[in-house]
Formats: C-alpha cells, sequence, structure tokens
C-alpha cells in the first residue's frame, strides 16, 4: 500500500473513559466480608482506523484507589486490534471497557454481566483491566461474547492463571429468549510447577422473559440453571466437587429507575471468582454441606448526564442464610471521543 493511498484511509481518534466507583458491603457472615471500594479507572486511547474494518489503539490505563499510598495500583498499556464485520467484531489486545454500556443495576454490573454466583461484580473495580482475545457477534436470533483473558505468567513463585467464558442470548420470540453462560478459571503451566494445577468452572442456561407495563414500565423474569465443577487441585481429586444451584430475578425498569428480586438455592456450589454470598465455601476454607439459600432485593436510580455519561446509585438488601445485611453503591461511567484526522 502506497503512502498516499493509506493516508486518504486512516482516521485518528482520540478516545477516554473513566469509571468512578464506591463500593460499601455491610456483609458479616461466614461466606463473605464486608468490604470497601472507592476509587477511579480510567483510560486514554488514540484509536487509528486504518480500514474500515480495523482499528489499531495506543494508550495507557490506570485504577486508582481512593487512599492508597500509591497513585495508581495498576497501570497498563493498551495494545489492540479490532477487526470489525457485518455483525461481528474481534479484539486481539487489551480487551474494551464496557462501563458506560453497562446494563443499570448492581447485579449486572460485572466485567462480562455474567450471573453474579459465576463471576462477582466487584471485580469491575478490583480487576478492570483485562487482555486477551475476545470476539462479540450480533446476529438476527443470536447475540454473543466469548472471551479468554490472561490474569497471570507462569513462573518460579507462581502458576500461570487465565479466565475464559461465553455469555450468548438466543431470540427465540420477541419477548423470550434463551440465555446461555460458561465460565471458567483456570491456574496451571508447564513452565514452572509452582503450586496446584486448579480448575473452577461453571455453567448456566434458563429462560428469560421481558414484556411492557402500562406507564412506560419493562418487565423481565429470569430462571437458570446453574451447575459447577470446582478442583482446586489436580493431584488431589478427592478435594473436586460438583455443585447445582437455581437462579431467578425478576425486574422493572422505568425512566431511569430499577428494582430487582434474585433468589438462590444451590447444593455445593463452589465457583471460583463468584460471590461468595451464593457459594458453599465458607470464610475458614470449610465447606457448607447441604442447601445454601440466597436473596436480595434492590432499587437502583440512574441519573443520565449526557449520551456518555451517567451516575448510578444503588442499595440493596441481602439475605445470607440467616443473616441479614446491606450494601449500597454509587458509580459513574463518562465515555468522551474526539476525531483528529
Amino acid at each position: 500500500m502506497t503512502r498516499g493511498t493509506a493516508s486518504g484511509q486512516e482516521h485518528l481518534t482520540l478516545r477516554t473513559d473513566a469509571l468512578l466507583y464506591g463500593d460499601n458491603t455491610e456483609f458479616r457472615n461466614p461466606f463473605r466480608e464486608g468490604e470497601t471500594i472507592f476509587g477511579a479507572v480510567a483510560r486514554l486511547v488514540a484509536d487509528l482506523e486504518m480500514s474500515p474494518r480495523a482499528t489499531l489503539s495506543l494508550g495507557v490505563f490506570g485504577n486508582q484507589r481512593f487512599g492508597s499510598d500509591r497513585a495508581f495500583e495498576v497501570v497498563r498499556p493498551v495494545v489492540a486490534l479490532t477487526i470489525t464485520g457485518r455483525r461481528s467484531s474481534f479484539v486481539f489486545g487489551a480487551l474494551p471497557s464496557r462501563a458506560a454500556a453497562a446494563p443499570m443495576g448492581p447485579d449486572r454490573a460485572g466485567l462480562h454481566s455474567l450471573l453474579p454466583p459465576l463471576q462477582r461484580e466487584t471485580l469491575a473495580f478490583d480487576r478492570p483491566y483485562e487482555a486477551g482475545l475476545e470476539w462479540i457477534f450480533h446476529g438476527a436470533a443470536l447475540r454473543h461474547r466469548a472471551w479468554i483473558e490472561w490474569q497471570r505468567l507462569n513462573t518460579p513463585e507462581h502458576r500461570e492463571r487465565f479466565d475464559a467464558g461465553l455469555n450468548a442470548e438466543v431470540q427465540a420470540s420477541r419477548a423470550v429468549s434463551i440465555p446461555l453462560q460458561l465460565h471458567v478459571v483456570h491456574q496451571g503451566g508447564q513452565l514452572f510447577a509452582s503450586g496446584p494445577v486448579a480448575d473452577s468452572v461453571s455453567a448456566a442456561a434458563g429462560v428469560k422473559l421481558e414484556w411492557g407495563l402500562r406507564g412506560g414500565r419493562r418487565a423481565s423474569a429470569e430462571t437458570y440453571g446453574v451447575l459447577s465443577h470446582d478442583t482446586p487441585d489436580r493431584a488431589a481429586p478427592g478435594r473436586s466437587l460438583n455443585g447445582t444451584a437455581f437462579f431467578a430475578r425478576a425486574a422493572i425498569e422505568q425512566g431511569g429507575w430499577r428494582t430487582h428480586l434474585v433468589v438462590w438455592r444451590g447444593r455445593d456450589f463452589v465457583k471460583e471468582e463468584g460471590d461468595p454470598n451464593y457459594g458453599a465455601l465458607r470464610r475458614n476454607s470449610t465447606y457448607h454441606r447441604g442447601t445454601r439459600d440466597y436473596a436480595e432485593m434492590g432499587l437502583t436510580r440512574r441519573f443520565r448526564l449526557s449520551p456518555g455519561a451517567f451516575i448510578e446509585v444503588s442499595g440493596r438488601l441481602h439475605r445470607v442464610e440467616r443473616y441479614y445485611e446491606y450494601s449500597y453503591r454509587v458509580t459513574s461511567s463518562v465515555d468522551l471521543s474526539t476525531r483528529v484526522r
């Protein structure tokens, strides 16, 4: 390709996105400890559109925790190649932030909008940087997001660790869809035998209904059957545990308001990166044998500041077995871009 042809096709866009978060969980139960998380995630990226199908992104990412002795807890480069087709896109490198496009509600605010027992929502604050591969598809009846991302390398000090997942939905009719979710966390590596080889897998499938109500309200109801398999050490297969569970969620939305109810019942369910409130593993590393119950009820208000910015305030009541607790969260997302050339 000649220099003149390239300059005629390339476009440069400067983009910045930021997520400010404040999350407080007043938990004190055998499964999850209370925690306060305040901070800000920001990335500044230059998107070079080499053609209508290929974009190279270069920039910097930072996660600041308020009150920390360090300016940033994590600083990483942003290097990504995005290839876009008619119905899908493929990302190789730093995975894009989805904070601005996240669905309303703290129960759906995780890194990939997975069910909380599969992947807890607070990872969007604790581990907001992800790098790997991702395939996003939007068809007439099928939508999915599939990814694999590396969290650490295999070194003499520790094993390699990565997670992979699928969040898909098949539209069966105008009001009915079939959601499918899969998440895998693997720890291993062959270069250095520094620690156990471990696997934690969970899958969920169900039915989701959405319909309109009077006054512009929208209602939804979804139910899932959930399976888990947890192997903390492949060299000790007797420690592996298989679990089953039922997850149900109902919600009503109207004009920036959302209220939701979650009900969960599981048995021997253990999932790495899952919300401990749903699991059978206690904080003291013992297992809860028998049926685990969990429920939560929440109210969310989202204030739209501009097409690319909002503030969301939410509060929840939680029932973890015989413990009743509460939590609240304030987040703000800003996503801005400017075409330079």
